[in-house]
């Protein structure tokens, strides 16, 4: 047993705090939009330049030219604003953006993050993804407990690309809650039916129950 991926979207969206600015980065995180509920009045950051980001658009609101960073196209809530990148990138890099919900190829034990390339793959480039990791207040990484090589995405030390420094407060995976400790992961909640002995076994590095 484990989480599916609704289930790990949906225990990410409870990490969301009353009145918080929410930066929600690109793939599964883009889907914790859907289950914040409006009563935290919580605000969403989009770092290509937009504050107030409202859920994704049915097929008659649709404006091709509001989009978020992975190019989806958004709505815009009642006092949004918009401007440029370096406005946007200002307020990553100030400190004012208060929960960022990420994806990750890598987590290691002191929270360093690995998730913007894997080495001979084409990319577009790093995006938003090493600001918003050095500059949120809170960084929550939601990702798969193993890469689809079977190989662990929670380790002891990185072997992909870094893409910053002790950054992850938390990891959120199939399997359950982890938290990084320096030396190990603390794990915080398991997912239904998933034993001790499977997360050790799924884990690159030490873990704590």
């Amino acid at each position: 047993m484990s989480w599916s991926k609704e289930q790990m979207v949906l225990r990410a969206a409870a990490e969301v705090r009353p009145g918080q600015i929410v930066n929600l980065g690109i793939g599964m995180p883009t889907e914790v939009a859907n289950h914040i509920p409006t009563a935290l009045e919580v605000t969403l950051h989009s770092e290509n330049g937009l504050l107030g980001m409202g859920p994704f658009p049915f097929d008659e609101e649709v404006d091709p030219l509001l989009v978020n960073a992975g190019k989806q196209t958004v709505t815009a809530l009642p006092g949004a604003s918009t401007f440029d990148s370096a406005l946007s990138f200002a307020m990553i890099r100030g400190g004012h953006v208060d929960l960022a919900v990420l994806g990750g190829l890598e987590v290691a034990a002191n929270g360093d993050l690995a998730n913007w390339t894997v080495p001979g793959k084409l990319i577009t480039g790093m995006g938003g993804a090493m600001d918003l990791a050095a500059g949120a207040r809170r960084l929550v990484v939601l990702q798969t407990h193993g890469a689809k090589d079977g190989k662990p995405k929670l380790v002891a030390t990185l072997t992909l690309p870094l893409t910053a420094l002790a950054c992850v407060d938390r990891v959120i995976t199939d399997l359950g809650v982890f938290d990084p400790a320096g030396d190990h992961f603390k794990c915080v909640e398991r997912a239904d039916g998933v034993t001790e002995e499977i997360i050790r076994a799924s884990t690159g590095a030490s873990v704590r129950f």
